[in-house]
């Protein structure tokens, strides 16, 4: 019998009540952090049972996490609107930042500068200063919660994808909205950006994805309907392909024109983040108190099984221009944006 193109590789209790957010780092894609109902924060090593640390310190349900670029610090975002980052060398809360006047929901930390950005359920996305331990941004505009958001590789945008079905692209030099990209019809829920491409993908509870052309902002291609909404998303690292999860399937994705290569049936329902190790696609999914780790053998998948054509994908017209090693220079100051302050 041939070994399964996607399996479960383990399922643990991550928390002792409910788990709400769960993140891989990408850097390793051996560590993954989780949050939870019980106000902890624990992060494991891919593939073992036990927590490396539980962090402590919300008071309230933490509703969102993710790792820095380097995987040597977690921020996390609470039920309360409150933000914790955690240093995990030393295991201990290094700032604790308020702002937001509801739950903060999403969170993304900066590719290269000391921010990160964070979104909450009272509408708005911050922008915060790790090392002046404040809020340097306060961009308003959308209708109803930010549920995502997503820093461009060279660090000079940010996305923000809204419950509203709106997605809004951040100028953070010059501190103000840049455009808003046509809706979805229901609430964003993942955002990739292209590797080496101006390119976007945006996926969404109304079981489309939609790419988009950062130079000129246009729509250039939509992929679904899938028979449920999009939960997660990840390019390769070559860029050829979009990796697309739903609650029952993998789906591989190129663009201009639209096609689908492969359709992975795998079960992990409820998807909550996807990562590239050495081959194989991993997924992490929550189920109440428990996390799965799945993984999925992309050399058995198409395009990769048969070593069939992988170029650019999205053409060659979007290319990236070489990026600086600063960070950009956002105004000081917390300002409104695109809505007034």
């Amino acid at each position: 019998m041939a070994p399964k193109r996607a399996y479960r590789l383990q399922e643990f209790a991550a928390h002792t009540s409910a788990v709400n957010c769960l993140k891989i780092g990408r850097k390793s894609s051996g560590v993954m952090v989780t949050g939870g109902d019980d106000k902890k924060v624990n992060m494991w090593a891919i593939g073992k049972p036990h927590a490396i640390l539980s962090l402590s310190g919300h008071q309230s349900p933490v509703e969102c996490v993710t790792f820095d670029q380097a995987e040597e610090v977690v921020v996390a975002g609470a039920a309360g609107g409150t933000l914790k980052l955690w240093d995990l060398e030393e295991a201990k809360v290094v700032r604790t930042l308020t702002g937001h006047r509801s739950n903060c929901i999403s969170v993304d930390f900066h590719p290269f500068g000391e921010f990160f950005a964070s979104g909450s359920l009272d509408t708005n996305l911050k922008i915060w200063d790790v090392r002046r331990k404040g809020c340097i941004h306060t961009y308003k505009g959308h209708d109803r919660g930010v549920g995502v958001c997503k820093f461009s590789p060279d660090g000079k945008w940010v996305l923000s994808g809204g419950q509203d079905g709106r997605i809004k692209l951040w100028d953070l030099t010059a501190g103000k909205l840049l455009k808003e990209l046509p809706c979805h019809d229901g609430p964003v829920t993942c955002i990739e950006f292209h590797p080496n491409e101006l390119l976007v993908a945006t996926g969404s509870a109304d079981r489309s994805v939609k790419f988009w052309d950062l130079e000129t902002l246009d729509l250039v291609d939509t992929a679904g309907p899938e028979s449920t909404g999009v939960r997660s998303m990840i390019f390769t690292p070559d860029g050829s392909t979009l990796l697309s999860g739903t609650a029952e399937f993998l789906k591989v994705w190129k663009w201009e024109p639209n096609r689908c290569c492969d359709t992975v049936d795998v079960s992990w329902s409820k998807l909550a983040d996807l990562s590239m190790h050495e081959g194989k696609l991993l997924g992490g999914s929550i189920h109440n108190s428990f996390v799965g780790i799945w993984v999925v053998d992309l050399t058995r998948v198409e395009p990769f099984h048969s070593g069939s054509e992988r170029g650019p994908g999205g053409g060659g017209s979007r290319e990236v221009p070489e990026r600086s090693g600063t960070a950009p220079v956002l105004l000081t100051g917390e300002r409104g944006g695109g809505g007034g302050g």
